[in-house]
């Protein structure tokens, strides 16, 4: 079983992506930072480090992806439909890009944006009474 997961994403400008984040309401653990990265607190045992290309690229062996690829979609459970929207509302008045418009399926709404540095983020809600 996992203990809990770091996601490693390359930014162009910490200080760009803090102040982003910090106004969708994400904190930081400053043990976990320096000049060029930093630990993001996603939830419980759910963490995004950040860091600034050439930091991510020591470690790994090949290029960084371009911001016009994908890779990952990064899905996150809120705890309302207005949780969501608040979210993502944020992100798209501070310069995110809108990649989808908002999908309301009765039990499960979700929208996303795209952030500064080209990550796709798609929060959602989904009704508790209707996961078995």
């Amino acid at each position: 079983m996992v203990n809990g997961i770091f996601i490693n994403l390359p930014i162009e400008n910490l200080r760009r992506s803090v102040d982003f984040f910090t106004a969708l309401g994400f904190t930081f653990n400053a043990q976990f930072t320096s000049d060029d990265s930093t630990c993001m607190i996603i939830g419980e045992n759910m963490y995004a480090m950040l860091l600034e290309k050439p930091r991510f690229a020591e470690f790994i062996d090949k290029p960084i992806a371009e911001p016009t690829t994908s890779e990952a979609l990064l899905s996150m459970s809120l705890g309302s439909r207005d949780e969501v929207a608040t979210m993502v509302e944020a992100a798209l008045a501070r310069g995110a890009r809108s990649y989808m418009e908002p999908r309301d399926l009765g039990f499960m709404f979700s929208w996303g944006f795209e952030d500064l540095d080209g990550h796709i983020w798609e929060p959602f809600w989904m009704d508790p009474a209707h996961v078995m």
